[in-house]
């Protein structure tokens, strides 16, 4: 018996965490002959908050899953920004031996899309000033691994978990709890006890909202460590706030005027991207909680859109095989596939097809870059097409 409630991998692989019609449907078929190949598109209607963007995540996932199996995939390179009711990926099978996967792909692609929007959004509210995925503590440890990697490809610029950081290649990143400074008793014993611990290539961040005003710890903090302080971490309780913002300024205020320039201001505490706004002139650097981390799944579903090479689909869906074209101006054209294009129809710049084979007869095809590449990738588009918030 499991000591937690979660799946393995192998247990994942082997279809187990499908809806129980699927596996229905599968029996029906093998049963009574029926051996049909079809196409299907996964695509959504809407995003979560009316956003008119996304960001397409989970998609070396889904390869993983769906390799060894008989299907080719095609699909838009993870972190391509995609829209409503443009197909992100495509899967060419016989049903039967992909249907039982329909389950665990949406959730893989729902989940880590939902995650890595919600930190593009983030780091655009921030104005692109470094932005760090603290949230993992809200969601299941066991997903944590895929919250800091979503995170990660969409914008943040560092992850507070041990495992996803590790997972990905990257170095954890982090400051210090209340925790330490009420253990320890006193706030200077334990911003010098975290100087004297730590390796020189941890930045010394203060927390400095413990026990006294926000102004006092900062100064102290500085007094304390000097030129070694890298910077303040605020953290304070939504209850205790008031104008966060002028809090902010005041600080900065008093640092600069005591020669402690170089100390920056990190904000945290249930920050999201509306907060951000607000904060994003007056601040140097964010840690992003569950507004990252517990960000509202994309609404993916899987639609068959042929049946033997014949268009087919369901009422409010539209049949047969597509291409996504982009042009380098981000313009976005949804046709169908024997319909190839050159030139954007709107300005008439190159275009390139988005959905490209991953996955050809159970072989994955693609190259599966790396997440900081994703990241890089992500960012590129954000300023080259001037995504915002609105």
């Amino acid at each position: 018996m499991k000591d937690f409630y979660i799946a393995h991998e192998d247990e994942i692989k082997a279809g187990k965490t499908t809806d129980v019609y699927f596996i229905r449907t599968r029996k029906i078929l093998e049963e009574k002959g029926i051996h049909k190949k079809v196409f299907a598109d996964i695509s959504t209607t809407s995003l979560p908050k009316g956003w008119k963007w996304g960001v397409l995540a989970g998609v070396e996932e889904v390869a993983k899953l769906l390799e060894g199996h008989p299907v080719n995939v095609y699909s838009m390179p993870e972190g391509t920004i995609f829209h409503p009711y443009e197909p992100v990926m495509q899967i060419e099978g016989y049903y039967k031996e992909f249907g039982i996967f329909e389950t665990a792909l949406l959730g893989m692609l729902s989940q880590a899309s939902g995650i890595a929007t919600a930190a593009l959004r983030v780091k655009i509210a921030a104005k692109f000033k470094p932005v760090y995925s603290f949230g993992i503590r809200h969601m299941h440890p066991a997903i944590a691994p895929m919250i800091d990697r979503s995170a990660f490809i969409g914008g943040c610029d560092g992850v507070s978990g041990v495992l996803g950081a590790e997972m990905i290649g990257e170095k954890p990143v982090g400051t210090m709890p209340h925790a330490l400074i009420l253990t320890v008793g006193d706030q200077v014993r334990a911003w010098k006890y975290f100087d004297e611990v730590m390796p020189e290539n941890v930045p010394r961040v203060a927390l400095v909202d413990t026990l006294y005003d926000e102004k006092l710890e900062a100064l102290m903090a500085a007094e304390a460590l000097g030129e070694k302080l890298a910077a303040v971490r605020l953290d304070t309780p939504s209850s205790r706030r008031g104008n966060f913002k002028r809090i902010v300024e005041e600080v900065r205020w008093e640092l600069d005027l005591r020669g402690y320039e170089h100390v920056k201001i990190f904000l945290s505490g249930g920050l999201d991207e509306e907060s951000l706004r607000e904060l994003a002139d007056v601040a140097d650097a964010f840690g992003v909680g569950g507004s990252i981390a517990s960000a509202k799944p994309v609404d993916f579903s899987l639609d068959i859109v042929e049946v033997e090479g014949k268009p087919l689909t369901k009422r409010g869906k539209l049949s047969g095989r597509k291409q996504v074209y982009r042009c380098e101006n981000g313009h976005y054209h949804r046709v169908p596939a024997e319909k190839k294009l050159e030139k954007c129809p709107l300005c008439g710049a190159r275009v390139e097809p988005l959905l490209k084979p991953l996955i050809e007869n159970g072989e994955i095809v693609a190259e599966l870059p790396k997440a900081r590449e994703i990241r890089e990738y992500v960012l590129e588009q954000a300023k080259k097409f001037g995504l915002t918030l609105d």
